[in-house]
């Protein structure tokens, strides 16, 4: 990999403060990039490292710290003028308009002009040269949307380099490409660094990471845990560096045990290479009658993609799910949820609780939208329902009738929960759903979870904290890089094995 080829770094962040309404994002966060490097931001969930981008793009303004570009103090108030001083951002969602040609989203709000009309055919000409620089051959004169979504992406890079960026930040930029449009990516990447670019890649994948990086930085809970250069840091040590593990003595590697020996009585779900391009690899997945399966990884590992392929929130290209040993297609979540598949999503905010609406109307949201808007719950079933759960739960709250936006997160979490037990589904599937909560609250709400299973409800429960994982769960399934890297029966797994199988040193 590259060294730096400058003393002095083009872009120093330093001191970084930025606080939201009860929320400290960023703790005296900072960064160093230089010029001619590939630098990755690795973090976990909540990290701070898209307020960090936002920050130093000029989407947010800090409460204090410094931004150093070349050498002079800047202080961005919007994406242009971050870009006018040359820091230009390529996103997850490429950022630009699908229906212009691809000429005109890279010379968007600078046109060439001659007499003052629009020069079409320089911005063109223009166009193909910057895109030549990517190795990327194309007709310009086409829309953006008839391209892929890695040939957009690659439009987004020139027009950073139409507009002289010295900083190119890329955020999640692989997120949907599959292994062959990451390595077009990455020879591009490799060569504006080799032509003295710096740039700032933000990734969750570990192989990507040490694929391309010549230095990491690691954020967690809004700080800057550290840098490294790539070469010294194992996969281990960045995992434990990520999650705030100990650095204990390094254990032997986990091995994955063989699934068919360690099996949960009657299977409920399997499938079979289900599968989605750029976003999860082709996976086999056993859940048995009455078990708890964990799914472990990092964010960005696949555990929240595998959720929502089985529970139809997102279609498969390729594979397979059975229930009940018969072959099952989900085109919709209401197709999963007539199967007895129930999903509570780990985005509570946009895909769960709706805030103006009461405890009781979002408890009884998902058993209406089975039985349809012509058969209306009756308010005193509504209200029976609502009142067992708020025992059952001990969801505190002054009435069922209260708008679920008044209550604690905690709180909000059982009320979601209720709201797939109301269905007595088959199979639960909880991804995160202790994210944020109290302590006390994550008790009550897993102990709850284990009861169930008990019972004979399965559950399929995804979760970053691992030791959690590690304590509630029949079987773990280990997640790296939108694959699943080892099976692993309870006790099999301990604090310190998990983190060689996360970090890629016992996959299968």
């Amino acid at each position: 990999m590259a060294a730096p080829v400058a003393a002095t770094p083009v872009l120093e962040v330093t001191g970084i403060h930025m606080q939201f309404p009860g929320v400290k994002a960023l703790s005296n966060a900072g960064l160093r990039l230089f010029p001619g490097e590939v630098h990755t931001l690795m973090g976990q969930n909540g990290a701070g490292k898209s307020t960090l981008i936002k920050v130093l793009t000029g989407v947010h303004q800090p409460d204090s710290g410094s931004i150093v570009l070349g050498g002079r103090p800047v202080a961005p108030r919007s994406t242009q003028e971050a870009q006018a001083i040359g820091i230009s951002t390529v996103y997850q969602e490429v950022n630009l308009c699908p229906n212009l040609s691809v000429a005109e989203n890279i010379f968007i709000g600078r046109y060439p002009r001659r007499f003052g009309m629009i020069d079409w055919r320089r911005m063109q000409r223009e166009a193909r040269d910057l895109l030549a620089r990517l190795r990327v051959d194309i007709d310009v004169s086409q829309p953006l949307a008839s391209y892929s979504l890695a040939i957009q992406q690659m439009v987004a890079i020139a027009r950073a380099l139409g507009i002289s960026a010295r900083v190119l930040i890329l955020d999640e930029p692989t997120s949907s490409l599959d292994e062959a449009e990451v390595q077009l990516l990455f020879a591009v990447l490799r060569s504006l660094r080799d032509a003295g670019m710096a740039i700032l890649f933000v990734t969750h994948f570990l192989e990507q990471t040490y694929a391309i990086s010549d230095r990491i930085t690691v954020m967690r809970n809004g700080e800057r845990e550290g840098e490294y250069a790539c070469a010294d840091l194992s996969r281990l040590a960045l995992v434990n560096k990520m999650i705030g593990a100990p650095n204990e003595a390094v254990q032997q590697p986990a091995v994955a045990v063989d699934s068919a020996a360690h099996t949960h009585a009657e299977t409920l779900l399997q499938t079979h290479g289900i599968a989605r391009k750029g976003v999860l690899a082709p996976l086999d997945l056993r859940v048995g009658k009455g078990e708890l399966l964990g799914l472990a990884g990092l964010l960005g590992s696949g555990r929240t993609e595998t959720a929502r392929l089985l529970f139809g929130a997102d279609r498969a290209d390729s594979g397979a799910i059975e229930i009940g040993g018969r072959k099952r297609s989900f085109a919709t979540p209401r197709d999963a949820i007539a199967q007895g598949i129930a999903y509570c999503s780990e985005d509570r905010k946009h895909e769960g609780a709706i805030l103006s609406l009461s405890v009781r109307e979002n408890m009884i949201l998902a058993l209406q939208a089975r039985q349809g808007v012509l058969r209306a719950i009756p308010l005193r079933r509504q209200q029976e329902l609502a009142g067992h759960y708020v025992r059952q739960l001990g969801i505190k709250t002054a009435s069922i009738d209260t708008p679920i936006g008044n209550l604690s997160g905690g709180n909000q979490q059982k009320v979601l929960l209720a709201r797939w037990l109301a269905l007595d589904p088959q199979l639960l599937i909880l991804d995160e759903p202790t994210r944020g909560i109290d302590v006390r609250a994550k008790q009550e709400i897993m102990d709850y979870v284990s009861t169930l299973c008990r019972k004979g409800m399965s559950i399929l429960f995804i979760s970053s904290e691992l030791p959690e994982v590690l304590r509630v769960s029949d079987r773990i399934v280990v997640m790296r890089d939108r694959k699943a890297c080892g099976e692993y029966a309870r006790g099999e797994l301990d604090d310190t094995s998990v983190l060689h199988v996360i970090a890629g040193e016992a996959c299968a």
